[in-house]
């Protein structure tokens, strides 16, 4: 088989990507190993979200109420493990089981529904789900509401896995998302994924060969969602903290940005995508620069956004633009 240049780009960033823990240690600075840490899990959570959009054309705005599910599943069993002395409440296989099955329901129920619907219907439903869950977590005192729960005590994975070790926690993080990425690479490929696609680009042709699109859709649907509160486990573990904001419809919007800004219906688009944009709110956020008063860092967003239309203006599938492209047969 012949690598194609995309492919060892490919490849070469996984390994660089591999390489953070020692790059850091190396140069004597462990922040930017929580820094791509965070940014890989994000791109789990995007290349969920790509599933939806980019190859079924479903334009979910409440995709971060899955992250916050699987986050609140680790910040409330270590809550109670901490206040009140139930110590298999702090067991990770159980935390995660419940991360999976809470966020895969919860996608089932919201999927069944806003299915239904189409366009910006779609769209204003599954945001009002986010919020729904979003003024619900926020209105629960006894987790911290608004202000959020501290974890003091990560997730115990009965001694296979040390999540307190940092280099540990993110080669976790780092084999959960080539797990992703050959599981999406798989779902798309299949006849499954052909369905998902075929429906976006002619649901009327699907149904007249056979298929149920609703059916389809749905599965893809708790199958992203199911991932997101994957992605919340390892987010909550990571950050040793989950709020109600991980559920507001804004993180889902990041999450849209992250898939534009690296490619639609690209396997590695969220990837970049999710690189660039949190890359790019670091160096902007930090720029040393006073203008009548007003730091420049602080308002970051006034310089991503016209760097944004500019990307979707001239570059039509993001960051995935330009990459090489794979031969098309003759």
């Amino acid at each position: 088989m012949i690598l194609s240049s995309r492919h060892i780009l490919n490849t070469a960033l996984l390994v660089f990507l591999g390489m953070i823990p020692f790059l850091t240690d190396w140069m004597g600075d462990s922040f930017y190993t929580g820094l791509v840490a965070r940014i890989l899990i994000l791109a789990i959570a995007a290349l969920s979200l790509n599933l939806l959009i980019g190859y079924g054309g479903m334009v979910s705005f409440g995709h971060a109420a899955y992250i916050g599910v699987g986050a609140y599943c680790v910040g409330i069993g270590a809550f109670h493990a901490f206040e009140d002395g139930i110590d298999w409440m702090l067991n990770g296989y159980i935390q995660l089981t419940a991360a999976l099955l809470g966020s895969a329901l919860i996608a089932l129920i919201i999927g069944a529904i806003s299915l239904r619907t189409r366009g910006v219907y779609f769209i204003m439903i599954t945001m009002a789900f986010s919020q729904m869950l979003y003024f619900s977590a926020v209105g629960v005192e006894t987790y911290g509401a608004d202000d959020g729960l501290t974890i003091y005590s990560r997730s115990d994975m009965l001694g296979l896995i040390d999540l307190n070790d940092e280099k540990s926690l993110y080669y976790l993080i780092f084999v959960s998302l080539l797990v992703v990425l050959y599981l999406m690479h798989r779902l798309v490929e299949s006849p499954f994924g052909n369905v998902i696609r075929g429906t976006k680009s002619n649901e009327a042709r699907m149904r007249a060969i056979g298929f149920s699109p609703y059916k389809y859709r749905l599965t893809a649907f708790v199958i992203a969602g199911t991932i997101a509160g994957y992605a919340g486990f390892l987010m909550a573990n990571l950050n040793d903290f989950v709020s109600p904001d991980m559920m507001h419809w804004t993180r889902s919007g990041d999450l849209i940005i992250m898939i534009v800004l690296g490619g639609m219906a690209s396997l590695f688009g969220p990837l970049y995508g999710a690189l660039a944009f949190l890359m790019l709110e670091e160096l902007l956020s930090s720029i040393p620069l006073t203008i009548g008063g007003l730091h420049v860092g602080e308002y970051w967003q006034l310089i991503f956004g016209p760097l944004l239309i500019l990307i979707v203006l001239f570059a039509r599938n993001g960051i995935d633009s330009f990459l090489p492209q794979p031969r098309k047969d003759p």
